[in-house]
């Protein structure tokens, strides 16, 4: 029903209730007290008309259709107040038509005998004119929802689960004529729900029997209704769908749900590679981190990128005194900034607009703000494109790591936390040697200044920019092929969320000077990855191309190098070990082409910078190219 200005006010569920159905509900109520009042007294006279006083009858009869007007209307049962046939709207009839019950009794046994009216015929009614009245208000909402129920034509669906979350979502679904798709049958597990129907959608069978209930009703989309999915239940429901043009959609969890003002019914999203691999629960040290983070000026490097935002995210939660983003691209702390605090005008002292590489800048930011807290997050990423401009690798992510350490130095942080990469264990890429070499500086810096100095080393993060998953989305989306260098390589994954709740735990935990590696659990095969990812997309058509390992690039990532001995302690998920020390005052690419950092079409000119050098002279040698 549409909301006109007329219309009464607008019930729990979303239907708008017109005056039209509210004086249509009052003459069925009236109607219904006449009718069992009427059964009622024929059933007392065991059907024999004559003994009827009509006169008599028809007064009973106004006082309770009086009576229930007068009372419904206490009890807001015409004002719009209750959902077409709920349980609240069911308790106040209830409640309405016992007093009313008891207002004719009370007047039958004063003045029945003058009326000529058998005094029981009130409680004879009783069940009846409630059974009336509600049969009255079902037929209506079954009206009602055939209306606001999406057409026949919509795409079935399959609901996996006939939980709480699936009931609250095929209501959605029914009451919404703009709902993208029609529910048609549960699946469930669970033997005691064998015969269950919600909302007129019956329990069709289980996971076995899948991809039977799908053909059977025609269905073009899976939802999986339930919350903290088994990644091993999806990995079941995606095999027992393969081959069919079938898509697989999660329901948000219910505070999402509950929590959607936006005017849509439904917010499903496809299953994502998060759900297969699963996600690990992270064992925070609440306490410890406050400690050295709470009421503390905090300064993230990249707070623009995928890792540096969601630090920053995480770590305004711990209230610092100060959370200062900086990053060289200004469009990316903006959106970081707006997801922090609503407001994108980057007008604010929390975010700083500089490069690492410029040593000055770094300088002028750590003497002015004085952090006590630095998250180092700002570096290169890109495998192929660092070996084709290992240059850059040098400049960002070895000097201007070094930058950064000499302005923290300089301050005298209290806790830095450097972020590096897997691919700094046994390097064979630009990308690895510079990691390697920004742990080594760390890790001196931890033996040499004030503060706790220390690295974190983890693998591959979904959803980050740049990473394989938005890469094989986007070829999937152009219908292939799927890029795959070697069908054996693997990597480690985990959550962006997940990486950076454990980032901020080592920096509570680590010791001067140590790499601290992150439980990444078990290595993914990229191939079975980019299977996953097509047959979610329902596009069976695209193919995988292998194209070959490139330059330096390993089948399987390290997490621990050779000549390092991870152990745990204080923390189950994170390991620690030594790094080698590397002066950051004394870099002339000696170990960078040695290593391998350098291939040699593009080998630099190696220059050693005297002990004497300044600063500024020592940058410039050192970045020359």
């Amino acid at each position: 029903m549409s909301g006109r200005t007329h219309a009464a006010p607008a019930a729990a569920n979303g239907y708008a209730r017109p005056r039209a159905w509210l004086w249509t509900q009052m003459l069925l109520d009236s109607s219904s007290w006449v009718v069992a009042l009427l059964l009622s007294l024929f059933l007392r006279y065991e059907m024999d008309f004559g003994l009827v006083h009509v006169s008599g009858m028809v007064t009973v009869c106004l006082v309770a259709i009086a009576a229930q007007l007068t009372i419904g209307g206490l009890f807001a049962l015409y004002r719009g107040r209750y959902s077409f046939g709920s349980f609240d709207e069911a308790k106040a009839l209830l409640l309405v038509t016992v007093t009313v019950t008891l207002l004719v009794q009370i007047v039958l046994l004063f003045v029945g005998v003058t009326l000529r009216v058998p005094r029981s015929i009130g409680l004879i009614a009783f069940p009846f004119a409630l059974l009336f009245m509600a049969a009255a208000r079902y037929l209506k909402r079954m009206y009602v929802e055939s209306k606001s129920k999406p057409s026949e034509h919509a795409p079935h669906a399959v609901i996996y689960g006939a939980g709480f979350l699936a009931n609250t979502l095929i209501a959605q679904m029914l009451q919404d004529k703009q709902s993208p798709y029609l529910p048609v049958a549960l699946v469930d597990d669970d033997p005691a729900k064998k015969h269950l129907r919600i909302n007129s959608v019956p329990v069709s069978g289980n996971i076995s029997t899948l991809r039977q209930v799908v053909r059977r009703n025609g269905a073009s989309v899976v939802i999986i209704a339930m919350a903290d999915v088994d990644p091993a239940l999806v990995e079941r429901i995606n095999a027992e769908l393969e081959g069919l043009d079938v898509r697989i959609l999660t329901a948000p969890p219910l505070k999402d749900l509950f929590g959607n003002t936006q005017g849509s019914s439904l917010d499903l999203r496809d299953v994502s590679l998060e759900d297969i691999v699963g996600q690990r629960a992270v064992d925070i040290n609440v306490e410890g981190i406050a400690r050295y983070v709470t009421g503390k000026r905090v300064l993230i490097t990249g707070a623009g990128g995928s890792i540096g935002s969601e630090l920053c995210r995480q770590i305004d939660h711990f209230a610092p005194s100060e959370l200062i983003m900086l990053d060289r691209d200004e469009s990316a702390v903006q959106a970081t900034q707006l997801s922090i605090t609503g407001r994108g005008l980057l007008d604010g002292p929390d975010t700083v607009l500089a490069d690492i590489r410029d040593p000055e800048a770094m300088h002028e930011v750590f003497a002015t703000r004085k952090p006590q807290v630095v998250f180092h997050a700002a570096a290169l990423k890109h495998v192929s494109l660092l070996e084709q401009y290992p240059d850059e690798a040098w400049k960002t992510n070895v000097l201007g790591t070094r930058n950064v350490l000499r302005a923290s130095a300089e301050v005298d942080v209290e806790v830095f936390v450097n972020i590096s990469t897997d691919k700094a264990a046994n390097p064979t890429t630009v990308l690895g040697h510079s990691k390697r070499m920004a742990e080594k500086m760390t890790a001196w810096m931890g033996h040499h200044a004030s503060g706790r100095y220390n690295s974190v080393r983890f693998g591959n993060v979904f959803g980050s920019r740049g990473s394989m998953l938005p890469l094989f989305t986007e070829q999937i989306r152009r219908g292939g092929p799927v890029t795959v260098t070697h069908p054996e390589a693997t990597r480690y994954f985990m959550t962006i969320p997940e990486a950076c709740q454990l980032v901020i735990q080592a920096g509570a935990i680590g010791d001067p000077g140590e790499v601290l590696i992150l439980d990444m659990g078990q290595p993914v095969r990229i191939y079975d990855i980019a299977q996953h990812l097509i047959r979610m997309s329902g596009r069976h058509d695209v193919e995988i191309e292998i194209t070959g390992l490139r330059p330096g690039e390993k089948i399987h990532e390290d997490l621990i190098g050779e000549g390092e001995r991870g152990t745990h302690r204080g923390h189950p998920q994170i390991s620690h070990t030594l790094s080698p020390q590397l002066d950051p005052e004394h870099l002339d690419r000696r170990e960078w082409k040695a290593r391998g950092g350098m291939p040699p079409s593009r080998e630099l000119p190696l220059i050693v910078p005297p002990p004497e050098a300044d600063a500024d002279a020592d940058e410039a040698r050192g970045g020359a190219a």
